[in-house]
């Protein structure tokens, strides 16, 4: 076989392995954002839930620089079904079981790309991966504070504001 033949069979090959891993990778993290939407639905209190708003629009974004280096590589998406999460869009009276689901979640995420993210062999997508790594590493702090008691998740709201009475609504449109 040429040789030059051969460096572009080989360098093919790189692209697909690494499109094939951004495509999985992308449809691991959108299924936790959908997990997250599904988790924000039935978790009233307004600072916990004000940080799963926070988490997801951050997984927002980490997933359109995914779709964006898919799309580049000439890849196409597949967009995974909504995961159940039971409570049937009412708010749950205790949120604990959903905020140790998503800490453990967090944490499999990042154990399961680590190493994966580390062998990519394109610096760029490799040092987008592991941003997402990162942040992924700190919703899961999030996740553990809250599961901690821990309300000042986002930041420390004034003595003048006081507690915060009510709960966030399931549903954000009533007609």
């Amino acid at each position: 076989m040429d040789p030059r033949l051969r460096r572009l069979q080989g360098k093919t090959e790189l692209v697909t392995g690494r499109l094939s891993t951004l495509q999985e990778f992308y449809r691991e993290k959108l299924t936790e954002l959908l997990r997250h939407e599904a988790g924000a639905r039935l978790i009233g209190q307004y600072d916990i839930n004000n940080t799963y708003q926070y988490i997801i629009s951050r997984e927002e974004t980490q997933l359109s620089w995914v779709r964006a280096a898919i799309e580049a590589a000439g890849g196409s998406l597949e967009e995974p079904l909504e995961p159940d999460r039971s409570g049937g869009g009412s708010p749950a009276p205790d949120f604990h079981a959903i905020l140790e689901e998503d800490a453990r979640s967090a944490a499999a995420f990042v154990e399961r790309w680590r190493s994966r993210v580390g062998a990519v062999n394109n610096a760029r997508h490799r040092g987008m991966l592991l941003v997402i790594l990162g942040e992924v590493k700190e919703q899961q702090r999030s996740f553990e504070q809250a599961l901690a008691g821990r309300l000042d998740l986002l930041g420390r709201r004034g003595q003048e504001v006081g507690a915060r009475i009510g709960q966030v609504m399931s549903t954000r449109w009533i007609e």
